[in-house]
């Protein structure tokens, strides 16, 4: 019974030792010799000025989410397009109206987002 479990277990060996030879190998056979101008952050051909800490407009990050929540609702229509055909010849309209009442669900958001002023890059303060 164990033995049927053998091909999984020299695979995990083999992966694992896999991972372990690619962090440790180039660490043993690479050149260590930093000096100050190796240990310096690079950034662009440029001497960094000032700190890596900077505030970020959270507009970025608004876009974003907006952009992913759409486009994850844009992939699920996709493979129901696909079937459409066979599926309304089987069951009729209810395809139909689901896939209504999903886009209904997405304007209703993209409405509000509309209406809260979260799609205009230079939002005003009111």
């Amino acid at each position: 019974m164990l033995f049927d479990y053998l091909s999984v277990v020299v695979l995990l060996v083999l992966g694992l030792a896999n991972i372990f030879g690619m962090m440790v190998l180039p660490k043993l056979l690479r050149p260590h010799n930093p000096t100050a101008q190796k240990l310096v952050a690079y950034e662009c051909g440029e001497n960094p000025i000032g700190t890596s800490w900077l505030q970020y407009n959270v507009r970025f990050f608004v876009v974003a989410l907006v952009f992913i929540i759409f486009d994850m609702e844009i992939v699920f229509m996709f493979p129901w397009a696909v079937v459409f055909k066979e599926v309304y010849a089987t069951s009729g309209p209810l395809p139909l109206i689901e896939m209504a009442f999903f886009i209904a669900v997405l304007a209703v958001g993209l409405i509000y987002l509309w209406v809260e002023g979260l799609l205009d890059w230079i939002r005003t303060i009111r």
